[in-house]
């Protein structure tokens, strides 16, 4: 885990800037942008034709096929709301050594790597992320919030509560918990039920998680359990807003969460995928194998979550959001999850920027406020050279990232006038 004392002066990644010299080298939001789009994805599942945004400020203003003049050309591109990652860790990152865990070396290292990341993952097109969490996403996010730094938009839980069954607390003591993170500047709160998809045990009672989940919604916090197996149900059950991973799960369970009109967000495959990527940096670190064999399992796992999000998929009214899980080794390559959902998996592909658009946004209670191309909201806009609709590939090839009408990439064939 990065170390959470982080100074100002080096969170601006630049380590003579300050806060205030930095932001003026940021790029500057224009009064008013016209963008013209040939195909644009509303996030919603709907598709657009020739027309053009208007963006006055931060936000979209307009949908109109007449305004102008033009801004910026993205006719032949696709252009689609900024994605939503409903699961990072923005924090964690290889230290010195190249082993999991964040920087070995100083304060100013690890902000870089933080910043490092926060960056890849906004140039990637995700311009809003969930972070879950450590407590050096603090300063990060307030940094980008008041435009100090580049990155997404950021909401974090802290610190998780981790349960070694009745050993974590009683339900006071639980609930004393919930109010620190409150207090501490968590956006919402994560809990660990369980440890893994590899040792489901649970490891809170349904009191503990009723406890949790309660004190959550009575502060106007979100809750978020990492699930498997019967945790899923007892986390349902306690009215927990959403659960992580999921795996092993029943229909049964799957049917329950729709009912309750619970969030699931499971993975296809990309954070096993990067842990066998860069296995030679995660053996021997805490939580992985201790030798390179051990990381066999993991490339078994890979189609017991196909085969999950494949049960998923087909629950009527159940509603799965877009999250990675990323961590060392893959920030900045999240959209590989989408590659995964649809090639892999078999998820419809609109169905698959959906999730990480206005149902992304749902989850995380911001609907009106992210996750649609649609006047009144951030003007949070990204295009992909290609159609993810034909071709998932295509969301590797993102050449336009606005975020909250402040483009911080245009490799695309149009130009600002």
């Amino acid at each position: 885990m990065l170390s959470t004392k982080i100074p100002a002066c080096v969170l601006c990644a630049l380590a003579t800037c300050t806060s205030a010299q930095l932001a003026s080298s940021l790029p500057v939001q224009s009064k008013r942008i016209v963008i013209a789009a040939s195909i644009v994805l509303d996030g919603k599942g709907g598709v657009l034709h020739n027309t053009r945004l208007v963006v006055e400020d931060s936000k979209i203003v307009a949908i109109d096929p007449k305004a102008g003049p033009v801004d910026y050309d993205l006719r032949g591109l696709t252009v689609l709301p900024g994605w939503i990652d409903s699961h990072v860790h923005i924090a964690w990152s290889f230290g010195k050594d190249g082993k999991n865990g964040g920087p070995a070396g100083t304060d100013r290292e690890a902000a870089y790597q933080v910043e490092a990341n926060a960056w890849a993952t906004l140039m990637a097109g995700f311009t809003t992320i969930q972070s879950l969490g450590s407590p050096a996403d603090i300063p990060l996010r307030d940094a980008i919030a008041n435009a100090s730094l580049p990155g997404p938009r950021i909401l974090t839980a802290v610190e998780p509560l981790m349960g070694q069954g009745e050993k974590t607390g009683t339900p006071d003591e639980i609930r004393a918990f919930v109010r620190k993170q409150k207090e501490a500047g968590a956006d919402v709160i994560k809990i660990f039920a369980n440890f893994s998809v590899r040792r489901p045990a649970m490891m809170l009672s349904q009191d503990q998680l009723n406890a949790a989940c309660d004190e959550a919604k009575k502060l106007g916090l979100r809750s978020l359990v990492h699930a498997y197996k019967d945790a899923v149900r007892a986390a349902t059950q306690a009215g927990c807003t959403e659960i992580e991973h999921g795996v092993l799960a029943t229909d049964d369970d799957l049917r329950l969460m729709a009912s309750k009109g619970t969030f699931l967000d499971p993975q296809a495959g990309l954070v096993w995928e990067n842990y066998l990527l860069n296995k030679e940096n995660f053996v021997g670190t805490p939580g992985y194998p201790t030798s390179l064999d051990g990381f066999a399992s993991m490339q078994q796992l890979i189609p017991i979550y196909h085969e999950f999000m494949q049960l998923a998929q087909k629950m009527p009214g159940l509603k799965i959001v877009f999250g990675t899980d990323a961590l060392a080794g893959s920030h900045g390559r999240n959209a590989e999850e989408f590659i995964d959902r649809v090639r892999d998996v078999g998820v419809d592909a609109m169905s698959a920027m959906v999730s990480a658009n206005s149902l992304g946004a749902e989850a995380l209670g911001m609907a009106d406020q992210i996750g649609s191309i649609a006047p009144g909201l951030q003007a949070d806009i990204i295009a992909l050279d290609g159609d993810p609709l034909k071709d998932i590939t295509a969301v590797r090839r993102v050449v336009f990232v606005m975020k909250g009408g402040i483009v911080y990439k245009n490799t695309a064939h149009g130009a600002i006038h």
